[in-house]
């Protein structure tokens, strides 16, 4: 199978399922589902099995839980008004003992208890001046590819490919970019879902070089203001447990925690867990 990762829609005569296939990654993903709960739970393990995965998420409503954690899923994180107000609840099952097992689990847990005990900043930091913070439009794509091969050794989606960039940007994904000169040092972008009135705030990328004028705050700051304008205040992210800076961004612009994905996808150097924020954007 291809490793582009793509969404299919099934339509059968008790349920219907949007289903995101990942091989990429190695798991399938149930983005939204309506009808009968356990039929739609078999059809979705037939297709994990049918495409070899290792992991199956199903975002599912809480009136749902039940069946779910009899079906033997496990709850790994929430997203607070994901369904236009409702909460999802991100269950996992997995396929693969060595998908199932983690070594960094109990170093991710201590960090983010650090970043629980951080102390906002009084200091009120300004990006340099000669820096230009900007929406990023497709003219920008190649060089915005170039920031994300520098960046990531491995990403979970094909963001090295401009062409990529150009059609999220064409299905409503907006970027904030902060450019040196010509050349595009840091981004961020927010992948709206107009349906249910959501945002992830995702891809957040930042030259080495650069980060010590903390640019990812302005950017998801910007991020925010463009989402409020929409009328969508359900934000979230989904972060590399293992990297401090950017826990502790979303952190310290009033992100709350909400769970971790284990081995959820491949990502900088290898298979990662992913830490879930969220925020009310409505407050």
């Amino acid at each position: 199978m291809d490793q582009i990762p793509s969404t299919i829609y099934i339509e059968e005569k008790d349920f219907i399922l949007e289903v995101f296939r990942d091989p990429f990654n190695k798991r399938i993903r149930i983005d939204d589902y309506r009808g009968n709960v356990t039929s739609l739970l078999r059809k979705s393990e037939e297709l994990a099995h049918q495409d070899k995965a290792e992991k199956l998420i199903i975002k599912g409503r809480s009136e749902h839980i039940p069946t779910l954690l009899q079906f033997g899923f496990q709850l790994e994180a929430q997203i607070d008004h994901y369904f236009r107000g409702s909460d999802a609840y991100f269950f996992s099952k997995y396929y693969d003992s060595e998908r199932k097992k983690n070594d960094h689990w109990i170093t991710e847990d201590g960090m983010v208890q650090s970043i629980f005990n951080l102390k906002p900043s009084a200091e009120k930091l300004h990006p340099p001046a000669k820096f230009q913070l900007t929406q990023g439009n497709e003219s920008d794509a190649e060089k915005l590819s170039i920031l994300y091969r520098k960046v990531f050794k491995i990403y979970p989606t094909p963001l090295q490919d401009p062409a990529y960039i150009k059609k999220t940007m064409k299905e409503g994904t907006v970027y904030y970019i902060f450019k040196d000169e010509a050349n595009i040092i840091s981004a961020a972008s927010a992948e709206i879902n107009d349906f249910y009135k959501n945002a992830e705030l995702t891809d957040c990328a930042t030259l080495p070089e650069y980060r010590q004028h903390g640019l990812m705050k302005f950017l998801l700051q910007k991020l925010e203001e463009e989402l409020k304008d929409k009328n969508i205040y359900c934000a979230y992210s989904i972060a590399r447990s293992l990297s401090f800076g950017m826990n502790a961004v979303l952190y310290q612009l009033g992100y709350i925690y909400r769970g971790r994905l284990m081995n959820n996808c491949y990502i900088y150097d290898k298979l990662e867990n992913m830490n879930v924020w969220v925020k009310d954007l409505s407050g």
